[in-house]
């Protein structure tokens, strides 16, 4: 039995699955921002909601790929676990960096969205 093909099998589902997870709660929560951002107009929003999702499917799948490789030959299941925990803890941390940075994105660009409701309304 190779250990490290076992190892294959657990995390790629495993990671492809968190990250799947993380991409729909950003997408269904991240169009309201889109909305209130872009004044209110849906299908932009909508467009760029989707155009953010697929780039976040290809860094992050990308990444869960790149680091498939075991370097080293897993003798037992107690390195399968140990490596695995390794492997997936460094994507979690990954998506959750990428989930702080989507949110900063987000309040940065509503902030400005909100500037500049103030400002057009004080010209009126």
């Amino acid at each position: 039995m190779n250990y490290n093909i076992i190892t294959y099998f657990i995390y790629l589902p495993i990671t492809i699955i968190l990250t799947v997870w993380v991409a729909k709660t950003l997408f269904k929560n991240g169009k309201v921002f889109l909305q209130d951002i872009f004044h209110g107009n849906k299908e932009l929003a909508d467009s760029v909601n989707n155009l953010l999702l697929v780039g976040f499917y290809l860094i992050n799948i990308g990444y869960v790929v790149y680091t498939l490789r075991v370097v080293s030959t897993i003798e037992n299941i107690q390195e399968v676990i140990e490596v695995l925990s390794i492997k997936v803890g460094l994507i979690i941390l990954i998506l959750g960096v990428m989930h702080f940075f989507n949110l900063y994105v987000f309040f940065k660009l509503r902030k400005r969205a909100v500037e500049e409701k103030k400002f057009e309304s004080r010209l009126i």
